[in-house]
This record gives structure tokens, C-alpha cells and sequence, in this order.
């Protein structure tokens, strides 16, 4: 019986296109999605922009950040989300604005209404005005408002004095009157020394203030300092500028006291010169 004869096997040669049809769908597939997450997603961009609007408008971060970028939102509620891993919650390194004492709070407003109206004296260099923790000062500038070495109020000063009375009158705040000189020295009919000089200035505005103004003497309390508080150097005639002064300092209703020293030195300086 004869053998069947054997064909020879053809070999396939076309096998490797299976292999590379599968790459070439895989790779299709990996630039699809690579250019899919690279799509903006327009309304979370929106979501994104109007909450970081928020935040600079309002101070702290919104959650809706936190929430679109994976964080979490504290107990606080959606006002204070905070973003938390692997070390516990966020810093805050934004540095808090500290809101004005109690005790300068309360004369704030009028010293922003006097900003406000004695623009001109300020700018000029007349007048002078800070909150301090006893309360507001005001520092009038001896050139504007007094003559060199004495004691009557200059009548071109007394429009900038009507607007500070105007304040005053209405405030229930006792006034204290601080007389300042610079360091040198003064030796005149009227006045011996620094001490007298400075106590009769304080006499005088509160005899304008007072008697001009109709502002109650009750609220005033009256002091001279002589060269002993000085807010510049005496070292130059700018700084002593500066320290020829009279302040008028309305005081905190939380920090007023009794002073009857003041008065009683205001007392014998008016009594000696009248």
C-alpha cells in the first residue's frame, strides 16, 4: 500500500500584523485618553475661579477649592475648609489683621472725622493727631498756633480750633491739656522757666476752648511737662519743632481717672500771673 506523500507546511508569515494591529489599537487608545484629561473642564474652572474670588474678598479659603482639588472640609463648616494629609491640618501662614483695641476703638470714628476735616492743617504740618491706649491726641504746633515764647492763642488758629471743639462738644470724654517745650531754656517778665510756659499754654486753650466754644471746664483737666516729654530730638531745630507743643488728649471713658495734680499746678500758674 502506498504511503501517502506529505505536503511541506507553508510557513505564516502574516502573524506578526495580529501583534502589531493590537499595538497600534492600544496606542490609539492611550492618546485618546491622554487628550481627554487634557480637556479643561469648563465649569469646574468656573467653580475654581469664583471661589478664589471669594476668598481674596473675604479672607480665609472657601471649601469648594478643597473639594474640587481633593481635601476635606473641618467640622467649622464650608467657611473653613482646610486642606488635610499625611501631617494633620494646614498651617495658616496668612498673617490676621488685629482689630483695633477696645479702649482706641472707641474714639476711632473721631479720628477719622477729624482726618477728614483738618486735611489742610495736617498736610501743612500744624497739626498732629494718633490714637494712643489712653485715647485720642491731638498735638497743635506751637508756630501755628501759639507766638514764640508766650501764651495767647493766635485768632488765625481759631477756625482749626472750632473744628476740634466741634468733636469735643460731641463727646462726653474728659479732655486733658498738655503743655510742652523743647529743651532750651527761657527766662522772661512773664515766664521763668519751661515749667510756667507750658502750664500757661494749657491755661489758654482751655480758656478757648471753655470760654469761646462753650465746652463744660468740668471735662478738662490741665498740665504743663516742660521739655520732659519730648515725641522728636532736641538735637535739631526740627525735633525741638516738634516738642513745642500743646496736646489736647481725649481720654478713654475706660481710661479716665481723677487728676487733680494738673489742676491744682494749672491753679497756682493762673493764680501768679493774674
Amino acid at each position: 500500500m502506498a504511503r501517502a506523500k506529505k505536503h511541506a507546511e507553508h510557513a505564516n508569515h502574516e502573524r506578526w500584523l495580529v501583534s502589531y494591529a493590537d499595538f497600534i489599537t492600544l496606542l490609539f487608545a492611550f492618546f485618546v485618553v491622554m487628550f481627554a484629561t487634557s480637556q479643561t473642564d469648563k465649569a469646574k474652572a468656573k467653580q475654581v475661579s469664583d471661589a478664589v474670588k471669594e476668598a481674596l474678598e473675604n479672607g480665609g479659603v472657601s471649601a469648594a477649592v478643597h473639594e474640587i482639588m481633593g481635601g476635606t472640609v473641618d467640622e467649622k463648616g464650608k467657611g473653613n475648609a482646610q486642606m488635610r494629609g499625611p501631617g494633620g491640618a494646614a498651617k495658616n501662614d496668612k498673617k490676621e489683621v488685629k482689630p483695633p483695641r477696645p479702649d482706641e476703638a472707641e474714639l476711632l470714628p473721631s479720628l477719622e472725622y477729624l482726618n477728614s476735616q483738618l486735611r489742610d492743617e495736617i498736610k501743612s504740618g500744624k497739626i498732629e493727631m494718633r490714637l494712643e491706649q489712653r485715647g485720642l491726641v491731638i498735638s497743635l504746633r506751637e508756630a501755628a498756633f501759639f507766638p514764640s515764647a508766650g501764651d495767647t492763642v493766635e485768632p488765625g488758629s481759631m477756625p482749626s480750633l472750632q473744628k476740634v471743639a466741634g468733636v469735643l462738644q460731641g463727646l462726653s470724654n474728659p479732655v486733658r491739656l498738655e503743655g510742652h517745650t523743647d529743651s532750651v531754656p527761657i527766662h522772661t517778665a512773664r515766664f521763668h522757666n519751661n515749667w510756667e510756659l507750658s502750664a500757661a499754654r494749657s491755661i489758654a486753650m482751655l480758656g478757648v476752648l471753655s470760654g469761646k466754644f462753650n465746652i463744660p471746664s468740668e471735662r478738662f483737666s490741665v498740665t504743663g511737662y516742660a521739655d520732659t516729654k519730648p515725641v522728636a530730638s532736641n538735637d535739631t531745630e526740627e525735633g525741638r519743632a516738634h516738642n513745642r507743643r500743646v496736646d489736647i488728649v481725649v481720654l478713654n471713658q475706660r481710661m479716665a481717672v481723677p487728676d487733680e495734680g494738673p489742676k491744682t499746678v494749672a491753679a497756682k500758674v493762673s493764680a501768679k500771673h493774674e
